[in-house]
């Protein structure tokens, strides 16, 4: 499979047209056909429907759409890697993030390696763990920050010095709100919020004592920030970490931690015998200095 027909491939998907996509391409529509046609029969699939007006993909040319973005920014990412000079240490580094207030104690190590290094660019990537560590697995990123991850074994893993706190994100005029402490059965008959990671559905109805199908969970959300406008909304409670939100002054909401306490460990990981680029590579060595050793385990 050539690297130049997945460009075409996805020329063609972008534009919906052979004319428009042959334009932008600069090639001519016979010449552009025939590729996508051998690429068809390479595949042994149809990739596309020609319809009158535009050209739309099949199921097949969905999947493969996907996979050739994926290939192509990991071309992209290695050629990066291989223009970088022997003397001046440059590049890019690809970091997935979870939401956590632990992005601070990274941030801070990405300031002091740029500051040295100016010519380092730093790519953040912000998704769950099952997304970050996807995107870790296909080699798209090089370190990922994961909030309560329960599987890394595989992985290579700092874990930081700190920690996340889970609990309710509610406005300040709720019943809730005058409580210090929220415990499991205030939450049981109430509008619920819920993170849509599996893991995390798991952690938290194992605190609050109920399964998921017996809890009011009206809606989920990947992104803490879209499901505090909800709150702010009266739409129900969001349960969360700790944080995130920015709760004081004029804010109408305010967070309130769960009792007993339910707190998730923070890691920084990354492939086994992953081969770094040296911005990379110089990066994990500040990390390392900075907080501690790699935990194999």
């Amino acid at each position: 499979m050539d690297i130049k027909v997945l460009r075409y491939f996805l020329a063609l998907a972008r534009e919906e047209s052979i004319t428009a996509a042959a334009q932008y391409l600069h090639l001519t529509q016979p010449t552009l056909s025939r590729q996508l046609s051998e690429l068809e029969q390479e595949l042994g699939k149809t990739l596309f429907i020609r319809g009158s007006r535009k050209i739309t993909l099949t199921e097949d040319g969905i999947r493969l759409r996907k996979r050739a973005e994926e290939i192509l920014e990991l071309v992209k990412k290695t050629k990066q890697e291989f223009q970088t000079s022997a003397e001046l240490i440059s590049g890019n580094i690809f970091i997935g993030c979870g939401e956590t207030h632990a992005v601070e104690l990274i941030a801070q190590v990405i300031k002091d390696l740029h500051s040295e290094h100016p010519n380092i660019n730093i790519h953040i990537y912000s998704g769950d763990a099952d997304e970050v560590t996807e995107q870790i697995d296909k080699g798209l990123l090089d370190f990922g920050l994961l909030i309560g991850a329960d599987n890394i074994s595989k992985y290579d893993s700092l874990l930081l010095p700190a920690k996340d706190t889970w609990g309710v994100l509610m406005r300040k005029d709720s019943p809730l709100a005058t409580k210090d402490t929220i415990s499991p059965q205030d939450l049981w008959d109430l509008p619920l919020i819920f993170s849509k990671q599996k893991e995390v559905d798991k952690r938290l109805t194992h605190w609050l004592k109920r399964d998921l199908e017996k809890l009011n969970v009206i809606a989920t959300y990947n992104l803490i920030y879209n499901a505090s406008l909800m709150v702010e909304k009266n739409i129900g409670y969001a349960l969360s970490l700790d944080k995130l939100i920015n709760t004081t002054g004029d804010s109408l909401l305010c967070f309130k931690p769960l009792s007993p306490p339910l707190t998730v460990d923070i890691n920084l990981v990354c492939k086994r015998y992953q081969v770094f680029s040296k911005a990379a590579e110089l990066f994990l060595q500040r990390i390392k200095q900075v907080f501690t050793h790699i935990d194999d385990a």
